[in-house]
């Protein structure tokens, strides 16, 4: 089988156009997305982040019962990944030529989770779990809208998506665990 295309580069005008262009960092002529709306939904990212690992960490500190010490520790396993995930949104942002969001005020209307304490270790469990699922559809819709205009947000979010994907899937088994009757 031969292949009758070849593929040419023309090496000279991405050495010019990188030189006009320095001042846009890593977005070149080659970007197809909007980068308003992008750099948009990426501080709605981080915003959902910091929500998360707030909401973690108080579950992490006030967790209380026979189960609460192996939960706790997965309370704070995922507030340092969702840390993780926040830091790679912010620098994605800073990629961008735009500026990561940390203002508290009005978090939490740029989150879509929400900040929900929990009365008791399964309440904190089921809202952990909602806000999980919460972050997976919002990821998804983002992914689908970036699609290949932005390839590397794309696998940045894709790789969030996978590890929000796990911590649904732990907070439903611990919630199976704490109370069968009321299991996702």
């Amino acid at each position: 089988m031969s292949n009758d295309q070849t593929f040419v580069m023309d090496i000279k005008a991405i050495r010019e156009r990188a030189r006009q262009h320095m001042d846009k960092g890593a977005v070149t002529n080659s970007y197809r997305g909007d980068l308003e709306t992008v750099i948009k939904l990426l501080n709605e990212a981080l915003a959902t982040e910091i929500v998360c690992i707030l909401r973690y960490k108080r579950h992490f500190y006030m967790a209380e019962g026979i189960h609460a010490e192996s939960v706790a520790q997965e309370f704070l396993e995922h507030a340092n990944e969702e840390q993780a995930h926040a830091d790679s949104i912010a620098a994605r942002i800073t990629q961008l030529g735009g500026e990561p969001n940390f203002n508290p005020e009005g978090l939490h209307t740029r989150s879509h989770a929400q900040y929900v304490e929990g009365d008791t270790l399964v309440d904190m469990v089921k809202e952990d779990l909602i806000a999980e699922r919460i972050a997976i559809e919002s990821y998804a819709e983002m992914i689908r809208y970036i699609g290949d205009k932005d390839s590397t947000t794309r696998r940045m979010l894709e790789t969030i998506l996978a590890q929000e994907e796990e911590h649904a899937d732990d907070m439903a088994s611990i919630l199976a665990t704490l109370d069968p009757t009321k299991s996702a």
